[in-house]
C-alpha cells in the first residue's frame, strides 16, 4: 500500500478468508479457563461461523491447552499436528476458535506455512460481508480497522520491501507502517465522528417515537435462535432467515396489529453470540441501544439446543451491560417474555414438559416461529402486557368532532361507539393509558 492511497471498506483488510476455501477448524480448550459452552458446543458454533462465511469445513477438533504458549498458543507437538492434519486434509486455512495475539497469528502462519485466521477475525469477515445499511458498513469497518491496526507487522508482508528510519535504527518498513497506521487512525476518527452522528440522528428517531402513540417490541436473542423466522410470522415481511450463523446484521423495524393495540413497532436486532470480539461490542452499541428504548422485549430463545440455557446467560449479560436488567437477570423497567422457540424440533416428551413449564409462567410462551403454533398466544401475550395500564373512558364528542373520534379510533381501543340521533353526538367507551389520555386532552 502506497503512501497516497485512502484506506476503504471494500479493501480485503482481513487478506485472510475467501469463499470456498478449505478449513481446519480447531477449538482450543484452555485448563483452568471458564467457558459458559462446553468444548463441543463452541467446537459446533465455531463450525456454524466458518460456515456462515462459506468456508468449506476439511476437518474440525477440539484440542485441549495445558499451558498457554506466548508465542504460539499450542504446544510444538500441537502444532506439529495441525500441519499434518492439514497436509491430509488439503486445508488452506486454518481457523482457530479464541483470540490469538498478533505474535501468535504471524507464527501460526509460518509453522503451518496456511493463513490463520482467530474467532475474532471470523466474525468480523461475516459482519463486513453481511452489513446492509450504511450504518453497519460503518460500524465494521470501524470494528474492522481497531482489530487490524495491531496486525500490520504480521498482515501487510509488502512492507518489509521498505526500509525506514535513518542509519541502522530503522527496521524494514518502518515508515511505511507508521504512516499506514497514522491512515487507519485517521479513518477510524471520521468513522467514529460519523457514527456519532448517526448515533444522534437515532436519538431524535426515537424521540419521535416515544411522542408517537406506538409502543415499541423489540425481539433480542442468540443468533440463530430464530428470531428473524418470528419477526417474518408477525409482520407478514420477508427479512432474511436462515439456519444461518448471523444471517441478519442490520436492525429491522416494522408495523404489526395486535387483538389490543391497533398498531405497534416490532425491532429484529442483531443476535449475540458468546466472547463476541470487544470491538464488535463497542461498534454495534449503538444499534442495540434500540432495545433500551423497547416497551416490551422478547427473548427469543432456542430451546432445542442443548446449550440454552448457557446462550440466554450470554444474552442476559449483554442486556445487563445495556443497563435493561440488573446483573441477576431481572428486568429493571422493561418487561422481558421468553419465547421458548423451535417446539417443531422436539419430541413428544420434550415438548409436553416444556409446555406445563409455560403454561404455568405469564413471562414464557412457548412457540414455533416456522410453523406458527403459539404465536397466537405470544401476540396476546404482548398486548395484555402493553395495556396493561390502560383504562376505560367515557367520552362524549359533538357532531363536529370527527377527528378526535379519529385519533381515539387509531391511538385506543375502542369498547363501545353509538351515535346520538337528535344531536349528533358520539358517545364512545375507549380505552386508553395515561399518556394517550394525556395527549387526548390537550387536543
Amino acid at each position: 500500500m502506497g503512501r497516497g492511497r485512502q484506506l476503504s471498506f471494500d479493501d480485503d483488510l482481513m487478506g485472510e478468508v475467501s469463499r470456498g476455501a478449505r478449513a481446519l477448524v480447531v477449538c482450543p480448550d484452555i485448563r483452568g479457563m471458564s467457558y459458559d459452552l462446553g468444548a463441543e458446543a463452541r467446537l459446533a458454533e465455531a463450525e456454524g461461523l466458518a460456515l456462515a462465511i462459506g468456508i468449506v469445513i476439511a476437518d474440525s477438533f477440539v484440542l485441549p491447552v495445558r499451558q498457554v504458549r506466548p508465542n504460539l498458543l499450542f504446544g510444538a507437538g500441537q502444532v506439529e499436528n495441525i500441519r499434518i492434519a492439514c497436509e491430509q486434509n488439503e486445508a488452506e486455512l486454518v481457523v482457530v476458535d479464541g483470540a490469538l495475539t498478533p505474535i501468535q497469528q504471524r507464527n501460526l502462519e509460518d509453522k503451518l506455512a496456511r493463513k490463520v485466521i482467530d474467532r475474532t477475525g471470523l466474525i468480523l469477515e461475516i459482519f463486513g460481508e453481511r452489513a446492509a445499511t450504511a450504518e453497519g458498513r460503518l460500524q465494521v469497518e470501524l470494528a474492522h480497522l481497531d482489530y487490524q491496526q495491531s496486525r500490520l507487522v504480521r498482515s501487510w508482508t509488502h512492507l518489509e520491501r521498505q526500509r525506514g528510519g535513518f542509519g541502522f535504527l530503522g527496521g524494514p518498513g518502518e515508515t511505511q507502517i507508521e504512516a499506514d497506521r497514522r491512515m487507519i487512525r485517521q479513518r477510524m476518527g471520521r468513522l467514529r465522528r460519523e457514527l456519532e452522528q448517526v448515533r444522534k440522528t437515532r436519538g431524535l428517531h426515537r424521540e419521535r417515537r416515544e411522542r408517537a402513540p406506538w409502543p415499541v417490541i423489540a425481539l433480542v436473542g442468540y443468533t440463530n435462535a430464530g428470531k428473524s423466522t418470528l419477526f417474518n410470522r408477525l409482520t407478514g415481511a420477508e427479512v432474511m432467515a436462515e439456519d444461518l450463523l448471523f444471517a441478519t446484521l442490520d436492525p429491522t423495524m416494522r408495523a404489526i396489529a395486535l387483538p389490543g393495540v391497533e398498531k405497534a413497532i416490532l425491532s429484529d436486532t442483531v443476535g449475540f453470540i458468546s466472547d463476541l470480539p470487544t470491538q464488535l461490542v463497542a461498534a454495534f452499541r449503538a444499534t442495540l441501544e434500540e432495545v433500551t428504548a423497547a416497551n416490551v422485549i422478547v427473548h427469543v430463545r432456542d430451546l432445542a439446543n442443548p446449550s440454552s440455557a448457557a446462550q440466554k446467560k450470554q444474552v442476559l449479560q449483554v442486556l445487563a451491560d445495556l443497563g435493561v436488567v440488573s446483573e441477576e437477570g431481572s428486568a429493571d423497567a422493561i418487561p422481558i417474555i421468553e419465547a421458548w422457540n423451535k417446539l417443531d424440533l422436539l419430541d413428544a416428551d420434550a415438548r409436553r414438559e416444556l409446555l406445563d413449564i409455560a403454561d404455568g409462567d405469564e413471562d414464557i410462551v412457548a412457540l414455533s416461529a416456522l410453523t406458527g403454533e403459539g404465536v397466537d398466544d405470544l401476540e396476546r401475550r404482548l398486548d395484555e402486557l402493553l395495556t396493561s395500564g390502560a383504562r376505560a373512558h367515557a367520552i362524549v364528542l359533538a357532531a363536529g368532532e370527527g377527528k378526535k373520534v379519529a385519533w381515539l379510533h387509531q391511538h385506543g381501543n375502542v369498547l363501545e361507539e353509538t351515535v346520538a340521533a337528535e344531536s349528533g353526538e358520539t358517545h364512545l367507551v375507549v380505552r386508553l393509558t395515561d399518556k394517550e389520555f394525556g395527549r387526548f386532552s390537550q387536543l
